[in-house]
């Protein structure tokens, strides 16, 4: 198992009843390290405030995770600056050892930010990370972007999409 680029381990028998709140930011070599991870042109900094409770049995990661960093384009292929501001809400849960690996889990909308734990230990680094990674666009389209996709003769969204066919059939019927 490799080790997480941002992490940020904290020990159960650290916490206590009463609520910790503080502040985490990723030094430089972490956030080019992260960059290359997902594949990101430039990761300028990632910090987050947030507030961790313990619970009989989860512990509540909450907060706002901010960064800005670069993108590269889908359509033109050049970096762009994308600022993310994220609320998060994470349960820590124990690992539960019930299932195999090949089972199927139908998930809850309130169990989609879980993470397990094992050991007495958990990694708010790395819960962060996957934050920012699950907040990027999957398909960003920068400033230039309908300036290229037109001088490269591409089609708009609307043209490309299931309508955009639909109303090109309907002009040419007249």
């Amino acid at each position: 198992m490799t080790h997480p680029e941002f992490s940020h381990i904290i020990r159960l028998s650290e916490l206590g009843s009463a609520p910790v709140t503080g502040q985490l930011h990723a030094e430089a070599d972490q956030l080019q390290a992260l960059a290359q991870r997902f594949d990101l042109p430039a990761i300028k900094n990632l910090r987050a405030d947030y507030r961790l409770k313990a619970g009989e049995s989860r512990i509540a990661f909450t907060g706002t995770m901010t960064s800005d960093l670069e993108q590269q384009c889908v359509v033109s292929a050049e970096a762009f600056p994308v600022q993310v501001e994220e609320q998060f809400d994470i349960a820590f849960v124990p690992k539960s050892d019930d299932l195999e690996e090949t089972d199927e889990v139908e998930l809850q909308t309130e169990d989609c930010d879980l993470i397990d734990f094992e050991d007495g230990r958990i990694d708010l680094g790395e819960a962060l990370a996957q934050t920012l990674y699950l907040a990027l666009d999957p398909y960003p389209r920068g400033p230039n972007a309908d300036a290229v996709a037109k001088a490269k003769g591409l089609q708009s969204e609307e043209q490309a999409g299931p309508f955009g066919a639909l109303a090109a059939l309907k002009d040419k019927l007249g």
